[in-house]
C-alpha cells in the first residue's frame, strides 16, 4: 500500500482529502505545518508527499526546496497543492522542486492520476 504524506494546515481540506485517499487504498500519514512535513518525511520515508503551499512554520516553497537539496529526500516525489492557480504559480511550484502542481479545490480524478503515474516513475 502506497504511504502519502499529505501536508495541509487546514483541518477541513485535511479530514476530506485524507478519506477520500484511504478509500481509494492509500496509508495516508497527516502534517500540519512545513517543518512537520520535512520532519515526517525523514521519519516515516512517504512515497509521495502531497504539499500545500501556504503553510505556517515554514511555507511549502521553502519545504520542495529544502528536501529537494537534501539527499536523503530528494528522492520523494511532490505534487504541489494551492488555491493559486496562475501559470506562474505552476512555473514557481516547479522551479521550487516539486514534480507536479494541482489547484484547490482538488479534483480528486485529476490528482489521482498524477500521484499514480509519480508513483510509477519512482519505482
Amino acid at each position: 500500500m502506497p504511504r502519502l504524506l499529505l501536508v495541509e494546515d487546514n483541518e477541513m481540506n485535511r479530514d476530506m482529502l485524507s478519506r477520500r485517499l484511504q478509500r481509494r487504498g492509500y496509508e495516508v500519514l497527516l502534517a500540519v505545518d512545513g517543518q512537520q512535513g520535512i520532519d515526517m518525511s525523514r521519519e516515516n520515508s512517504p512515497d509521495l508527499l502531497l504539499l500545500d503551499m501556504s503553510l505556517p512554520v515554514k511555507d511549502g516553497w521553502q519545504v520542495a526546496r529544502e528536501m529537494k537539496a537534501d539527499v536523503a529526500l530528494k528522492g520523494i516525489p511532490i505534487i504541489a497543492l494551492t488555491a493559486h492557480a496562475m501559470a506562474d504559480d505552476r512555473m514557481r511550484a516547479m522551479a521550487a522542486g516539486c514534480d507536479d502542481y494541482d489547484t484547490k479545490p482538488v479534483d480528486l480524478t485529476r490528482l489521482l492520476a498524477k500521484v499514480e503515474a509519480l508513483l510509477e516513475s519512482a519505482e
